[in-house]
């Protein structure tokens, strides 16, 4: 079993910066990203990266988002730059290891003046 915890969100003005982090109990995790959820909408995917360090993000989020990830930490971060209100929602992390999926609970992302 994989437990994450999340942590970083909060309220933030639109253009500015936010760091979230995801710190994972177990190890050889393969890919790891990034989803979130805003109020009555689908859960959609923000960012992944691979074991390797291969990443994958959302059109609405390329050049303002940066996803990395310390494998000796099991840790895997998101830095969230130039935000908007439109990215204000609920963000959950994911990790996957052999044919697992786990998540995390959620952090709160608020873009608001």
């Amino acid at each position: 079993q994989v437990q994450l915890v999340e942590s970083g969100g909060g309220l933030v003005q639109p253009g500015g910066s936010l760091r979230l982090s995801c710190a994972a109990s177990g190890s050889g995790l393969g890919r790891m990203g990034w989803y979130r959820q805003a109020l009555g909408k689908q859960r959609e995917l923000v960012a992944t990266i691979t074991s390797g360090g291969s990443t994958n993000y959302a059109d609405s989020v390329k050049g303002r988002f940066t996803i990395s990830r310390d494998n000796a930490k099991n840790t895997v971060y998101l830095q969230m730059n130039s935000l908007k209100p439109e990215d204000t929602a609920d963000y959950y992390c994911n990790a996957n290891r052999w044919f697992a999926s786990y998540w995390g609970q959620g952090t709160q992302v608020t873009v608001s003046s």
